[in-house]
């Protein structure tokens, strides 16, 4: 499915709308560009799962969970990783194939460890629509 939208609130909606429908056990990636939303996205994603705590990138410690939603929520930014292998260090495995749902930040830097199925997200830009603009698509894998 590919969904455009034309502000921070229509990112963060259609995030909310996905986390809403998620279920446990599953992963989501989400793929884009520095500054295309992907933190707006997540946010609208983590409101889905009732999630009410003010959520942001986890860069520097790779994962920040959230249990106080309707499912553990296991929120990964592995912009920084060095090496696939330090995943392991933070115990991923526990995340990916467990009961909450996972959405991965710069997911295309760990494919090699990434579930044979998944939701994949990409958000892009084109600033001949607007500064604002978005196409995200989302795709089972």
């Amino acid at each position: 499915m590919i969904y455009e939208t034309f502000d921070d609130a229509g990112t963060r909606a259609l995030g909310r709308e996905l986390g809403t429908g998620a279920e446990g056990g599953r992963v989501y990636t989400l793929v884009g560009d520095l500054g295309v939303g992907k933190t707006v996205f997540t946010q609208g994603f983590a409101q889905g799962l009732g999630i009410e705590e003010p959520i942001s990138s986890p860069t520097f410690t790779i994962v920040q969970i959230y249990e106080e939603g309707r499912m553990p929520f296991y929120h990964f930014d592995v912009y920084r990783i060095g090496d696939v292998s330090e995943m392991d260090e933070i115990g991923y495995e526990d995340c990916f194939y467990g009961d909450g749902v996972c959405l991965i930040e710069w997911a295309n830097l760990i494919e090699e460890i990434l579930p044979e199925h998944y939701t994949r997200i990409t958000i892009e830009k084109d600033l001949e629509k607007g500064f604002d603009y978005r196409k995200i698509t989302v795709e089972d894998i």
